[in-house]
């Protein structure tokens, strides 16, 4: 039996998943799956690759927010971690009642759209070429991932797709912008995708709160940088996610 107040989080000991769990924490009770113990929080340490090692997370979970993945250069790695965990972590969730998964998705499953100039002015900040009339890049775009780790984020979300017709689970896929520890931009690039601590946060918490009856979206989670590309209107309208940060101008003052 799913309890909606339990929720689940993958990769609690990294940056996002950390940032999330720590929010959930105040109004659910939250554990871990990871393959090392998460200080403060009940954590299953056990690899996603391994179907039986996972399962028992699972179960009383209503909400999965699934944030772990691979980001080395091996190529299959990403494939065992970032599609093959993806499956196993969806397949637990089908067998064991959960409601939703939150998957933790890239911008990088379009990163091939930087190359077209409408995008670079933004990109390098290049204000003065700028058109007055922006056209955000929106989850209806055709995928255009660029390396090895967009086209795995591009399975997971179809892997997502595929369960959520199939079996009826909720998976609302984030396609997640820059978000680093030290929370501000180190670029121009950097300064458009930024997603700063608060809005990563948010937007996770928006999409475990969504209505029950959304069984499958994609958005884009980026904060209101002048520079933005990524659209956030699609977020705003489904999930109610509203950044409350942003990059004003680049360089920073």
């Amino acid at each position: 039996m799913a309890h909606d107040n339990s929720i689940l989080v993958t990769g609690a000991s990294g940056l996002i998943g950390g940032l999330a769990a720590r929010d959930l924490s105040t109004d659910y009770t939250v554990s871990a799956l990871n393959r090392r113990a998460v200080d403060g929080i009940p954590t299953t340490q056990a690899d996603l690759t391994d179907l039986e090692a996972i399962r028992p997370a699972f179960d009383g979970i209503g909400t999965v927010v699934h944030m772990a993945a691979y980001l080395g250069p091996d190529a299959k790695s990403h494939f065992a971690i970032n599609v093959g965990g993806t499956y196993n972590v969806l397949e637990a969730a089908r067998q064991a009642g959960v409601k939703r998964v939150v998957f933790g998705s890239s911008g990088a499953t379009t990163h091939g759209y930087e190359k077209e100039e409408k995008y670079r002015a933004l990109i390098e900040a290049r204000w003065d070429d700028v058109p007055d009339q922006v056209d955000y890049l929106t989850h209806t775009d055709p995928v255009r991932p660029r390396g090895i780790y967009g086209a795995v984020k591009v399975a997971g979300e179809a892997l997502g797709r595929a369960y959520s017709d199939e079996f009826g689970l909720s998976v609302i896929c984030i396609r997640i912008g820059r978000v680093v520890e030290e929370d501000r931009p180190a670029d121009a690039w950097h300064a458009s995708t930024y997603l700063s601590h608060r809005d990563i946060a948010q937007a996770i918490r928006r999409c475990v709160e969504a209505p029950d009856d959304l069984k499958y979206d994609i958005i884009y989670a980026v904060s209101d940088n002048k520079g933005r590309w990524r659209d956030i209107e699609h977020a705003r309208q489904t999930v109610g996610y509203v950044p409350e940060d942003g990059i004003r101008d680049w360089p920073l003052a």
